[in-house]
């Protein structure tokens, strides 16, 4: 048999192939706008051309400490610049940045510093605190940097804590050169990040990110998005979150404007969007709420519409009606830690503008479709790893497969077997698929209610109490009872001035839903959220087991 001919000289060399990284969005846009603003943080102004500058002398910084290719830099920062450059800084060495979510406690954290073998870590005086602690238990004993944000306001709500560190992070910048040249990925499967599991069971699992993953994230976000030319993005998601989506990488791609914010508040985000001409945001549903509950006298008027990327469960009706109202086009997305953040995205139909909003609502219920990064998404039977019908009724395991899927568990190859078992990515997320390839969720394996042997959805039953106007948030989860198994146990946060009893609650469902899935029990309290917007079910699911069975 002749050798193919397209096979045969046509090897790959330095000059036909080189290993994609999220470091050459950057290395781009200040090329190409090297004095359009990249970050805007109070009343400081950075220009693409410094924001290069600066993450090379971190990298310089950071390799005249020793560190190397493979070590892990831990940031325990808000969404600040310094966290915009240790996104760059970090990899251009080699090394793997771990970002710690802030709200995490000191157990918590010092479980990750050991876990990941941290070197080095750089703290934001706000968390000094709990960092100090952390250090106090973890047996790692990184080098620490105190950043000390020039901006912090006056009008805080808590004053900085103490210097903990042995560098000052600008001092420690400032005293490297920006003649850097940044080692390129041998490999474009090497590590850039680590982001751990929430860890609602046990120790959170600590997921690996490649080079290759973060660069396709980046422009996968852009075409998600609606991303055009000098984009200005407000910082209202975590930077800690999966990366922040991987937005800290993406902006570079269409040389848009970071806006950092330290905490999300209404009229922050009010003078942002007005201030700035901010295009894009993206949050979970608290984010929407906190916008449209604001005070009058905190709102602003602007004339551009705002993208507001969310993901978690579909907004209500009456949210994105609001939302609207107030100037925000909602843009639903879907994915995990494991893939990047945001791997599904409900890509809307121009002809689905002429339907009734009924319909219309049940289309934006609906998760999406793939990324464009995302090879495959299916919903399968996970013991025959078949694909089930798409009719839009028969429910499987969400599974994913492509180039924005983790690398795996760090240091824990029995759960990235079972996690890849099959040769596809097992959400645990439980869907349907419809006809026209639409994905919808439909729970979390471990949150489907089993009431006298029927399957009901929790999240049916939150989009049925969410359609009562009183009810600000809820959660459903399964209660025990000696006769039917379990039953559903609704958790529901009122909106201000609203008074309802738990019959009235009930009656609302009745008349959205069959009557076995409606709630039995219905509690009235403030639903426990994680810093970024989940509503903790692990939490509820233990008060709900601690009540007396039905």
């Amino acid at each position: 048999m002749s050798a193919n001919p397209y096979e045969t000289d046509l090897d790959r060399n330095p000059a036909n192939y080189q290993p994609l990284t999220p470091l050459a969005h950057l290395e781009r846009a200040a090329l190409i706008h090297p004095d359009h603003v990249a970050i805007i943080h109070g009343a400081m102004r950075m220009s693409y051309g410094r924001f290069l500058e600066r993450s090379k002398q971190l990298a310089n910084a950071l390799s005249g400490l020793g560190l190397t290719k493979g070590d892990t830099v831990s940031a325990m920062l808000s969404n600040t610049p310094a966290m915009l450059e240790a996104h760059h800084g970090v990899p251009m060495i080699g090394a793997v940045l771990h970002s710690i979510n802030t709200r995490l406690d000191a157990p918590a954290i010092a479980f990750q510093l050991d876990h990941a073998d941290c070197k080095l870590l750089i703290v934001d005086r706000e968390f000094s605190a709990v960092i100090a602690e952390a250090l106090s238990l973890a047996k790692a004993t990184p080098v620490v940097i105190d950043y000390d944000d020039p901006e912090y306001p006056d009008d805080a709500p808590f004053p900085k804590g103490e210097r903990i560190g042995t560098y000052d992070y600008e001092e420690f910048v400032q005293s490297a050169s920006a003649d850097f040249t940044r080692s390129l990925p041998d490999d474009e499967w090497e590590a850039v990040s680590l982001n751990y599991t929430s860890g609602t069971t046990g120790n959170p699992k600590g997921v690996v990110y490649h080079h290759r993953g973060a660069a396709m994230m980046g422009y996968s976000n852009v075409i998600a998005s609606g991303m055009g030319r000098h984009p200005v993005y407000l910082w209202t998601l975590p930077m800690f979150h999966c990366n922040g989506w991987c937005f800290p990488w993406t902006l570079g791609v269409v040389g848009g404007t970071h806006v950092c914010l330290r905490w999300v508040r209404a009229k922050a985000m009010y003078d942002a969007i007005a201030d700035h001409g901010v295009t894009h945001l993206c949050g979970a549903p608290i984010v929407m709420s906190t916008l449209l509950n604001a005070p009058e006298n905190e709102k602003r008027t602007f004339s551009q519409t705002v993208s507001f990327n969310t993901a978690a469960a579909p907004p209500p009706e009456a949210v994105l009606a609001g939302m609207a109202d107030a100037g925000f086009e909602v843009v639903h997305l879907y994915g995990l830690t494991e893939t990047y953040g945001p791997a599904v995205v409900n890509e809307w139909k121009r002809e689905w503008l002429e339907l009734d909003r009924g319909a219309q609502t049940t289309k934006k219920a609906r998760q999406g479709v793939r990324y464009p990064a995302l090879e495959n998404l299916a919903v399968m039977n996970p013991e025959t790893m078949e694909r089930v019908p798409a009719d839009g009724e028969t429910i499987g395991e969400v599974m994913f497969r492509g180039n924005i899927v983790m690398k795996g568990y760090l240091k824990n190859p029995d759960a990235s077997r079972e996690a890849f078992r099959g040769g596809w990515f097992h959400s645990g997320d439980l869907g349907v698929m419809h006809p026209d390839g639409y994905l919808q969720l439909k729970d979390r394996s471990k949150d489907i209610i089993i009431s006298g042997g029927e399957n009901i959805s929790s999240i049916e039953v939150e989009d049925a109490l969410y359609k009562h106007p009183g009810i600000l948030a809820a959660a459903v989860v399964a209660k025990p009872d000696d006769k039917w198994g379990e039953t559903p146990c609704a958790f529901v946060e009122l909106r201000p001035g609203y008074s309802l009893s738990e019959d009235e609650v009930i009656e609302h469902c009745r008349g959205l839903l069959a009557r076995f899935k409606c709630p039995r029990t219905v509690i009235f309290h403030e639903v426990p959220k994680t810093s970024t917007g989940k509503i903790q079910k692990y939490l509820l699911r233990d008060q709900a087991k601690a009540l007396k069975p039905s």
